[in-house]
């Protein structure tokens, strides 16, 4: 069975509202293993137990889509970009409250509440990101974040591990976060920004200007060279591919 006609049918599952037996079925076309439906019922996830999820609780469906977003990660088939990629754009069009176009995203990416996620057109998640989506997240069109950056929306008390804040992340068109920074909550990454490799941003990076340290600083302008926008070039992969 060709990745064309897998997908296809991964796609239909999903759009239709991911069930017990449709999360078997896509299980089998990934490689998984088959289990009972009771099993796959009895399903609880990590977020799950947060005290957000006392406010965000998660549909059976939501549920199914998470299980197999990371599900994904230990299957073979993973390692192979033609049908991994596809794949995680389908699960984030309903997992994400907003997937845009040409979303680009590497293994062992991580996020807690899909529907605190918003992602722009032509978005690229590189290896092992860790996102905090408790307090809402939203990314701009042609915006990245390299291997490992994490980015956090909530806190907690010192006096009290209970009582928690949330702050909402920005991260605008044209930004770029580089491997390993680390983004706290209530930030703005300004439109083409830049955070430099493992920086930890506490406050907000203004518009193309270049942050670095930690705790991050400005350091000076991007070095643009009079290109904004599409002339930046922001395509992640060579010869552009999966964006068009």
């Amino acid at each position: 069975m060709a990745y064309e006609k897998i997908l296809s049918e991964i796609e239909n599952i999903v759009s239709k509202g991911t069930d017990t037996e449709g999360t078997r079925r896509i299980l089998h076309l990934i490689g998984g293993q088959d289990y009972p439906p009771d099993i796959l019922e009895s399903i609880k996830l990590w977020n799950e137990y947060l005290p957000k999820a006392e406010e965000m609780p998660y549909t059976q469906a939501q549920r199914y889509l998470h299980f197999l977003w990371d599900a994904f990660d230990k299957q073979p088939l993973c390692v192979s970009i033609p049908f991994a990629v596809p794949f995680r754009r389908i699960l984030a069009s309903k997992l994400f409250a907003k997937c845009g176009k040409n979303f680009i995203c590497e293994g062992n990416c991580r996020f807690n509440f899909g529907p605190n996620l918003t992602v722009g057109d032509n978005v690229m998640f590189n290896h092992g990101c860790y996102f905090d989506t408790k307090g809402g997240i939203s990314f701009g069109n042609f915006a990245a974040a390299a291997e490992y950056v994490k980015i956090f929306t909530h806190s907690h008390g010192e006096a009290d591990h209970m009582s928690r804040t949330y702050a909402k992340v920005v991260i605008g068109d044209f930004a770029k976060i580089y491997a390993g920074a680390t983004i706290l909550p209530g930030v703005t990454v300004g439109a083409q920004a830049i955070v430099a490799a493992n920086s930890t941003v506490v406050e907000d990076v203004p518009e193309n200007m270049v942050a670095a340290g930690t705790p991050s600083k400005i350091i000076r302008p991007r070095h643009n060279e009079g290109r904004t926008g599409l002339q930046l070039n922001h395509y992640w992969l060579a010869g552009k591919a999966f964006e068009t």
